[in-house]
């Protein structure tokens, strides 16, 4: 039998295409994992993660706090706290003097100072109720006067009805749930500047100087005198005021609400006692922090190699001030602080007024800085609830997109080494030498990687299929 040679001629490209772009994609999938995870730790990094340390920590600050403000606050007048208070508040006033020419008053500073004040910046709605215009106003006494006029409100409403009496030389004041205007209140006075512009700003002027010169009293006061209002009970005034001019109904409770901020004011419930509540509640809140800050901090560098140590992560470890955990820890203490405060409040309320109720007592002893302090705790907190809920719901999303990812990976990795046939491909060099044996061998290894039918696996079979063993 005639013997017969086929040759076979492969021209196979250097190099595998395919299989560099699932590669490729294997690539893109992982970073696109890495975001995944990187978005699902971000998620649970805005709940907090305090532990039992933790609570007891910002519980008893509270509970501190809270003894703080029942032996050194107390209520106007009987305040130890609000006795530094006051001198802080004195020493300012001559600061601000000086800053304004004052020379000074080695004998008496203060009533000095605040002399100097009343002087240099003069407006026309210091009426009084003794002797002048504002005996016509209805229980208008020295005692209140800051208090029922509307210019000397530290408000923005404060700084409106100021500018607008310097401009009209009227004075606007708030007395029996009324709104009550005197017209040419100072035939003396004079707002000074040249133009709109510089009346405005000489108006400001006057307003704050003015304010500075009643903070600690006035001069002529005996005792401690009586401050500029709480900028946290003005609030009566402007609600009567802008109710007035905008021809609305005052409530009965409008009127009563206000006539008990003049009477706890006429107590000595001014600025001055206003900022001695603050003591306690800033206290609390720097305690508060600061112990979140060195327990993590000492972790940090129990945990963490020297060699990895540097300020900046040692920084964002211990940082106080953005983390949900800090913002717990701090609604914690202040409501420890708050429940500590209004039980004494309420205990004095019951004491001082046997088979009644003593408000009056109640509100001079409630810590209304501490309050408004717990209702920006409580805001937060159900802010970073919601917002946690909301990114949860995302996580859920984002794990079911990671799993998808993990299964895409996981068939791109199959088909990497289903097509990683570079080696297989040799084949046609060997053909090109005439290596016959191995050539085959490698196609058939190519053959089974594909999945494809393979009759003849051995040179044998080869052999047998072009001579066939005669029957």
């Amino acid at each position: 039998m005639e013997e017969k040679r086929i040759i076979l001629g492969i021209d196979v490209d250097d190099g595998n295409v395919f299989n560099s772009y699932i590669k490729s994609a294997v690539s893109q999938a992982e970073i696109e994992l890495l975001t995944l995870d990187e978005s699902i730790e971000s998620i649970k990094s805005i709940k907090p993660n305090c532990d039992k340390t933790d609570y007891v920590l910002a519980a008893s600050s509270g509970a501190i706090c809270g003894i703080i403000d029942i032996f050194l606050v107390g209520k106007p007048g009987e305040s130890v706290l609000g006795g530094i208070t006051d001198k802080w508040f004195e020493k300012r006033t001559c600061d601000f003097a000086k800053l304004c020419g004052w020379k000074g008053n080695d004998k008496n500073p203060v009533k000095s100072a605040i002399g100097f004040l009343e002087r240099k910046f003069k407006v026309p709605y210091d009426q009084r109720g003794c002797g002048d215009a504002g005996a016509f106003i209805y229980n208008l006494t020295p005692s209140n006067h800051h208090f029922k006029s509307l210019a000397h409100n530290p408000s923005l409403l404060g700084l409106f009805f100021s500018i607008l009496d310097q401009f009209t030389n009227t004075s606007h004041f708030i007395s029996e749930g009324k709104l009550i205007e005197l017209e040419e209140a100072d035939d003396k006075f004079q707002l000074r500047g040249n133009s709109v512009i510089s009346k405005f700003w000489c108006g400001f002027v006057n307003w704050f100087g003015h304010l500075m010169s009643d903070v600690s009293g006035a001069s002529g006061s005996k005792t401690r005198g009586m401050g500029i209002p709480s900028p946290l009970w003005t609030w009566t005034n402007s609600v009567i005021a802008i109710k007035a001019k905008l021809n609305l109904p005052i409530s009965k409770f409008d009127k009563d609400i206000n006539e008990f901020a003049i009477k706890i004011f006429e107590e000595g419930y001014d600025t001055r006692f206003q900022a001695t509540q603050v003591i306690p509640v800033l206290i609390n809140e720097f305690v508060v922090r600061l112990f979140y800050a060195i327990r993590r901090l000492l972790n940090y560098y129990s945990h963490t190699n020297k060699e990895e140590r540097s300020l900046k992560t040692a920084w964002k470890a211990c940082e106080p001030f953005t983390n949900p955990t800090v913002k717990r820890m701090l609604l914690v203490a202040h409501s420890t602080f708050c429940l500590i405060d209004i039980g004494e409040a309420t205990v004095i309320g019951f004491a001082t007024a046997p088979g009644s109720f003593n408000a009056k007592e109640f509100l001079m002893h409630l810590n209304i800085a501490g309050i408004g302090r717990l209702s920006f705790s409580l805001y937060g907190e159900a802010k970073m609830r919601i917002n946690y809920r909301n990114a949860e719901l995302a996580a859920q999303y984002t794990q079911k997109e990671k799993h998808i990812v993990e299964r895409y990976i996981e068939g791109l990795n199959t088909l990497k080494v289903l097509y990683d046939d570079r080696e297989y491909f040799t084949f046609v060099d060997d053909l090109k030498i005439n290596n016959y044996i191995e050539a085959f061998g490698k196609s058939v290894e190519l053959a089974k990687l594909r999945n494809a039918p393979v009759k003849y696996e051995s040179k044998q079979s080869i052999d047998d299929y072009f001579n066939p063993k005669q029957q």
